[in-house]
């Protein structure tokens, strides 16, 4: 399309005369330039309720006129568009009725400041994310930032009083502010620092290393009212040393898991020591669990006999009670699965349940 822009233009405002609610405009050069802005005639089209745009750079917001806005904007999607930060404030101030913001492939750092009376979820994927400040958004239900490129992202929570899903955070890399309290390893976690309203965490941490297994620690009391969670254990070289049950029990008593945590999915499982050493202590803690996934990182699982050894963990322990194991294997390399648009939304209770394929190898109750 970036031959021939005065069609795309024309198209554009075509479209705008019929009316079009749901638009999808994706370009494919090839080889990758992007050099072309969009014709700014996309904001003519004040019909639009669904807009999903893709491989193009956005115009320059400095330029369009005072009145250019998508009143009527629901759903907007901007897959591999080159757009900065300044632009998507622009977007967001004039997208007044947006539910859904949905981001993909953004290689150029963005500085997201979310301030919306009207948006509900907030999905970015594969995308590199400097920070994420949750400013002003009182209908907020859903953060999911997945496989992002940034290894360090910033997430500042100021005012989101519906969050109830929120995740993937790295417990060793990503920076969590609620309000004004930098969360960091170890801290006595106030009532200001809390997120009571989540309910679903998905969290990724480095169980040989000390200080993520900290960190999860302080983070569980950050959410104290959790009902799912979800951990993906990522493989390090930087073990800081072997973390038994012994580090578990000294850790103390953490609120959510003793009272409100009814399943656990432990993602990429690998059966190394400090794995154990966690589930074991999870388990003797957990009193509402009644049901706990482990996902063996594809080629861990070797037998049957692999997925008993993870049972007698939890032979003998009154808090395992009518609780139900499924023991899988996932079917992707580790910290691969399948991931899209509609998985984050409002129709699919927990989408991080089904971010990793697996094949289930033993189901029982334990």
């Amino acid at each position: 399309m970036d031959e021939d822009r005065p069609r795309v233009a024309r198209w554009l405002q075509h479209l705008a005369v019929k009316g079009v609610q749901e638009l999808f405009l994706i370009n494919r050069p090839w080889p990758l330039h992007l050099d072309n802005p969009m014709p700014a005639t996309i904001f003519s089209m004040a019909a639009l309720t669904r807009l999903f745009l893709g491989y193009w750079k956005f115009p320059d917001t400095a330029g369009l006129p005072r009145g250019a806005s998508f009143p009527h904007v629901r759903e907007l999607g901007l897959c591999s568009v080159v757009i900065n930060s300044r632009d998507i404030d622009f977007v967001l101030a004039r997208c007044p009725v947006l539910e859904i913001l949905y981001l993909q492939g953004h290689s150029s750092s963005l500085r997201l400041r979310l301030v919306s009376r009207s948006l509900r979820c907030v999905k970015i994927f594969t995308s590199s994310v400097e920070s994420v400040v949750l400013v002003d958004v009182p209908c907020l239900q859903r953060l999911i930032l997945s496989g992002n490129m940034n290894m360090c992202s910033l997430i500042k929570i100021v005012h989101a009083p519906a969050l109830c899903l929120f995740g993937f955070l790295h417990a060793g890399n990503d920076v969590l502010l609620v309000g004004n309290t930098v969360i960091k390893a170890g801290i006595l976690v106030n009532p200001s620092a809390m997120v009571p309203t989540v309910r679903i965490l998905a969290l990724q941490v480095r169980f040989g290393v000390r200080n993520d297994a900290k960190m999860l620690t302080t983070l569980l009391r950050c959410f104290p009212n959790i009902e799912r969670l979800h951990i993906h254990s990522k493989k390090t070289t930087e073990s800081t040393g072997r973390l038994n049950h012994k580090f578990w029990q000294e850790s103390g008593a953490i609120g959510c898991i003793q009272s409100h945590i009814n399943l656990l999915a432990l993602h990429d499982f690998r059966g190394e020591r400090s794995e154990l050493a966690f589930l074991k202590y999870f388990v003797e803690s957990a009193q509402m669990l009644n049901r706990l996934v482990v996902v063996f990182a594809k080629g861990f699982l070797r037998s049957v006999a692999e997925a008993d050894k993870v049972k007698t963990l939890f032979s003998g322990k009154e808090a395992t009670e009518g609780c139900t194991l499924q023991v899988c294997e996932s079917v992707f390399p580790e910290g691969g699965g399948i991931w899209d648009y509609r998985r984050g939304s409002e129709s699919c209770r927990d989408p991080f349940s089904f971010a990793c394929i697996s094949t289930c190898v033993a189901q029982c109750d334990i």
